[in-house]
């Protein structure tokens, strides 16, 4: 029997989606909650970064089973314009965030959604039967549903935490300057 693997993000999302961490979180002084809201910022790219790598396969293998239902003659090779163009899908349900950081380790993220599909070779997807290929569209998407769940954790931690940083500035417990002095050591 092939281990689950572990959940999206790992205990480091597991820590920012914890009941009691916004709780604890505006207990802590100033720097603290501006270093917290940096490593939200950072799990949260982390986790758009494989969400995307998750989406990519799973339309490919998706387009792969329509392809054959509909006996479509072209390849796949050929039709990866289309599926990477992102046609046929609703639209974005994100938050819209300007992204400061990039992906902080990519190929373990790779490693991931790679793991999602144990004894399936994604990158042989014409050779799969379509069992396989059902089999790893099931786990793709069960996987994805997941990953977006705690990904929109993650987001609603960072606006907890970029509320409690507001609060302090507007009540007049932070300091701009300060801030200021702070991003420039």
């Amino acid at each position: 029997m092939t281990p689950e693997p572990t959940r999206a993000g790992g205990t480091a999302v597991d820590a920012l989606l914890d009941p009691g961490f916004l709780e604890s979180a505006v207990q802590l002084p100033m720097a603290d909650v501006r270093r917290l809201r940096r490593q939200a910022e950072q799990e949260e790219v982390n986790l758009s970064y494989t969400r995307r790598l998750l989406q990519g396969r799973l339309d490919i293998v998706r387009r792969e089973l329509q392809r054959r239902a509909e006996h479509d003659g072209r390849s796949l090779v050929d039709l990866l314009p289309e599926i990477l163009a992102e046609k046929g899908r609703g639209p974005a349900h994100g938050l819209g965030r300007h992204q400061t950081v990039q992906p902080a380790a990519p190929e373990e993220y790779e490693a991931w959604v790679h793991s999602l599909t144990p004894g399936v070779d994604l990158s042989a997807v014409p050779e799969l039967s379509d069992a396989e290929l059902e089999q790893a569209a099931r786990g793709l998407a069960e996987a994805e549903g997941s990953l977006s769940e705690r990904r929109r954790g993650v987001q609603r931690t960072m606006d907890g935490l970029a509320a409690e940083l507001g609060r302090r500035y507007r009540n007049g417990e932070a300091d701009v300057a300060a801030l200021l002095a702070d991003e420039g050591r």
